[in-house]
């Protein structure tokens, strides 16, 4: 990995391509540059000009008066790979390349000027960001060689004053424009960005190669990434557990998940957005927080950044207003976003009550009223919240149009965000006024104009604290022992591309996972004889790996009694061939009936650019119209696969609904955590399993694997994916 830092940090800067004509993107990189108070030397490199705004111009770098650290490149793309290998000579260890006309261009001719400069720069050990990039700034060394005017000098300070700063943001972002966006809408609310990154086609550098080396840096609190694609997985892997493990949330803006966002992406900066699930999964499996727009990120940024020593411990809000309507109003967004408003305890509402005129309430939202903010100022009402065992964090009213009675209340508030174990949000109303945002930064609280982001936010850092836990737990937990672990390699390894019902449960047997028993006969003589021996109704199921769909074939008969058998044999055996003629039948497998229960859809897919992902869906009609699935990468441990569970829609259905047992939802979590081990530990040879459906009995009654399918991983040249079992069937 080249050293990211000489391309953050460099001491000097070459702008090869620069321009007079401010109007153009050329001259606009070097005015935004000469407008901040960078220290070190900066040089245009133009072949045309002998002076540019003023400074000297060199025909070439290698003409330049003394080193530079790090190149700006906007010239046309086909002069990019050249002008490169120049800078390589001359000893530059770092570039951004803003041109565009690469790989995010149709053809191959742009994706060939990209290989090109992939090469050199590995060649000469350079940290290069780009191309299609709008290029960075590095605030606290007044360093922004870009063309965005959101860093135009003038328009605000880089940083806020050092009496307002609550840690550091940097902005990491695929889009140039986009990422200049999170700094010109989170530095109004005062909120101190160290870095804006845009990565653009990511032909060297990728996002999280950044985030790792900030994290490493270790003077970032709060990442905040649009993303398009993620290129390389185990970096982002990498570099999310770091960032968890030293809690430094990772706030993702994901673009691209709709069919004409892929589109646009595509053509874009030439990612290719994958499948937005696996990404969710993925995302769960680091904490990394998912945001839905840019004021919403930023938003989120500021909870965190300001209260990331305390976290709320739960889910529980108390919530103080000088607005009876905006309590109710904040109460119903916490309710949507999950959280409790619980009552609170008789204790904490006597020491409010006494404070309170008659209509005001202490239950929970607390209307203080405008005469009680007017007599006592908002801190001391929340320092009385604060001390409710009921709650895990506190959320005030307020107008923040007037900065009267917070300038009035200010020594309170400081003393307040010090103190306080629980985070303290601010939600206002009314606009804000500048000053408002500047006493509150100050006192060190996050302000929100949006209620629903106020609630989602202290939703989200709660979840947080929890998962990072939870996360840390897991790093430590043993593997499972699994003392048949070798034979079953062994088995798999002989077997043939697709194991079908029969041969797959024995082999998950030795991970633990059972099916319905039985026998496999291999004659309509065998089968009634099994029928016999097994007593009551019982199944038929045709075993070839040439029909894992055996309800479409007719391979299946349910619910036959012992005298049926026979006949009931004859007709699957006779479908089955008319469905695949000349298919290898290894036998018919007559089970006993298991008896109703939740249906549960378990399988393992392999995802191109994540691996194998474990999926949970709701089985039958549900997931087919519901799409009621969610992933996990391997491997799995239980408090992830509840977690997972969780997340299906109709996860309720398992806690029981109009007088039915609560469902067993622990011998769930067992057999998912066995599949997961088991997949796992045969990545290599595992293209797909199947567990389908699955019963899950009421609590203490286990659950029934009813059907199973493992297909191998394909050879060079694709074959027996044609086996492949779709989970909805």
């Amino acid at each position: 990995m080249p050293d990211i830092g000489k391309l953050l940090w460099p001491k000097s800067v070459a702008i090869i391509g620069a321009s007079s004509d401010t109007r153009g993107l050329r001259g606009r990189i070097l005015e935004i540059m000469k407008g901040h108070p960078f220290a070190g030397p900066i040089y245009p490199v133009s072949r045309s000009s002998t002076e540019v705004q003023g400074l000297k111009t060199y025909p070439s770098v290698g003409e330049l008066p003394g080193p530079a650290e790090l190149a700006v490149l906007i010239i046309p793309a086909i002069f990019v790979p050249e002008e490169l290998e120049r800078c390589g000579k001359a000893g530059i260890k770092a570039a951004v390349i803003l041109s565009s006309g690469f790989a995010e261009e149709p053809g191959a001719a742009g994706a060939g000027l990209q290989d090109r400069v992939r090469a050199i720069a590995a060649r000469y050990d350079m940290a290069v960001s780009g191309p299609n990039a709008e290029g960075f700034a590095n605030t606290a060394a007044a360093l922004c060689p870009t063309f965005s005017p959101a860093m135009e000098a003038g328009a605000r300070a880089l940083l806020p004053p050092p009496g307002r700063r609550r840690g550091q943001i940097a902005v990491i972002s695929q889009s140039g424009g986009m990422g200049f966006a999170f700094f010109d809408r989170g530095r109004p609310k005062d909120l101190p960005f160290r870095y804006i990154v845009t990565t653009g086609n990511e032909a060297c550098l990728e996002a999280f190669d950044f985030v790792d080396y900030m994290l490493n840096e270790g003077e970032t609190d709060v990442f905040l990434l649009l993303l398009e694609d993620i290129k390389t997985p185990d970096s982002f892997k990498r570099a999310a557990a770091k960032a968890l493990r030293a809690g430094k949330p990772i706030i993702i803006g994901k673009i691209g998940q709709s069919e004409a966002g892929s589109r646009a992406a595509a053509s874009h900066t030439a990612a290719l957005s994958g499948s937005h699930a696996a990404h969710r999964a993925m995302f769960a499996r680091y904490g990394v927080i998912e945001g839905r727009d840019l004021d919403e990120m930023v938003d989120i940024a500021d909870g965190f950044l300001t209260f990331s020593g305390r976290l709320p411990a739960g889910r529980r809000v108390g919530i103080c207003s000088s607005s009876g309507g905006g309590g109710v109003w904040l109460a119903d967004a916490c309710a949507a976003a999950g959280l409790a408003v619980p009552e609170l305890d008789a204790d904490t509402r006597a020491t409010i009550d006494v404070h309170l005129p008659s209509y005001g309430t202490s239950q929970n939202p607390v209307d203080v009223t405008a005469q009680g903010v007017h007599k006592m100022g908002y801190a001391e009402f929340a320092r009385l919240l604060g001390r409710s065992p009921c709650i895990d964090g506190i959320m005030l009213v307020v107008t923040a149009r007037s900065a009267r009675f917070l300038e009035d209340d200010r020594n309170r508030l400081r003393t307040l965000a010090r103190e306080t174990t629980k985070p303290v949000f601010m939600w206002s109303y009314t606009l804000p006024t500048e000053r408002s945002v500047a006493i509150l930064s100050e006192a060190g609280y996050p302000l929100f104009t949006n209620a629903n982001t106020c609630a989602r936010t202290m939703r989200l850092m709660a979840d947080y604290r929890t998962f990072r836990e939870r996360f840390i737990r897991a790093a430590e937990a043993r593997p499972m022992e699994i003392p048949r672990r070798a034979t079953a390699s062994a088995t798999l390894a002989s077997a043939d591309p697709v194991l079908c019902e029969w041969e797959a449960l024995a082999l998950l047997a030795a991970y633990g996972i059972g099916g319905g028993g039985g026998k496999l006969a291999g004659s309509r003589e065998e089968a009634e004889a099994a029928a016999r021996a097994l007593g009551g109704p019982v199944a038929l199921k045709v075993q070839s790996a040439a029909i894992p769909h055996k309800t479409e074939a007719g391979a299946i008969a349910l619910h036959l009694a012992t005298d049926e058998v026979g006949a009931a044999y004859d007709r699957v055996l006779a479908a089955a061939m008319r469905h695949a003629p000349g298919a290898h039948i290894k036998g018919v497998l007559v089970q006993p009936m298991v008896p109703p229960g939740h249906e549960v859809i378990l399988g393992v897919n392999r995802d191109p650019q994540w691996g194998l992902m474990l999926m949970v869906g709701l089985g039958g009609v549900l997931v087919e119209i519901l799409d009621d699935m969610a992933l996990a990468p391997l491997p799995l441990g239980p408090d992830e696969a509840r977690a997972l569970i969780a997340r299906l829609k109709g996860a309720k259905l398992f806690d029981g609904h109009r007088g039915a047992p609560a469902a067993d939802v622990d011998a769930l979590v067992e057999l998912m955590v066995c599949l997961a081990a088991f997949a796992a530990d045969h990545a290599e040879q595992i293209a797909e399993i199947d567990l389908n459906p699955v019963l899950v009995y009421p609590k203490g009654q286990g659950v029934a694997v009813v059907d199973a399918l493992i297909v191998k991983r394909a050879d060079s040249d694709g074959a027996h994916r044609a086996a492949s079992h779709d989970p909805r069937e």
